[in-house]
């Protein structure tokens, strides 16, 4: 991609660009979606990766999170909030979940509830399918 492409994309776009294909990542857009999502853990826990386009340690962060991916669609929902985006949705997530904002940082609920919460190079994927599998 030439650097006009990459001036002229939008935030979301590039957000887009940077999830790696084949990782059942869905965008978290709207608190109507977030309260559908946090309802819905009681039948499979939720994750929430909150993600800055313009950081480089939330790009680090997210792909290794993808890389270390093992766990089948069936066992998890994976949600990529765009921070640049979504800012205000963040604050909500904040104030509905009692969570202090960071960034990049991962939410795992489950059953309605935060089970494990982390930020920056503390993000583990191999943690969050521990406790992923043993709730399940």
């Amino acid at each position: 991609m030439g650097l006009l492409d990459k001036l002229f994309k939008s935030q979301r776009d590039i957000a887009k660009d940077e999830i790696q294909e084949g990782l059942p990542w869905q965008m978290l857009e709207s608190e109507d979606q977030l309260n559908n999502l946090i309802s819905n853990s009681k039948r499979i826990p939720k994750v929430i990766f909150k993600h800055s386009t313009r950081c480089g340690i939330s790009r680090m962060v997210l792909k290794n999170f993808e890389a270390g991916y093992s766990l089948k669609d069936e066992d998890a929902s994976f949600y990529l909030l765009d921070l640049l985006n979504h800012r205000e949705l963040s604050n909500t997530i904040a104030s509905k979940l009692n969570v202090m904002h960071q960034s990049p940082q991962i939410i795992v609920i489950d059953n309605e509830e935060i089970i494990h919460t982390d930020s920056h190079h503390g993000i583990d994927i191999k943690r969050v399918e521990q406790l992923i599998k043993k709730e399940n």
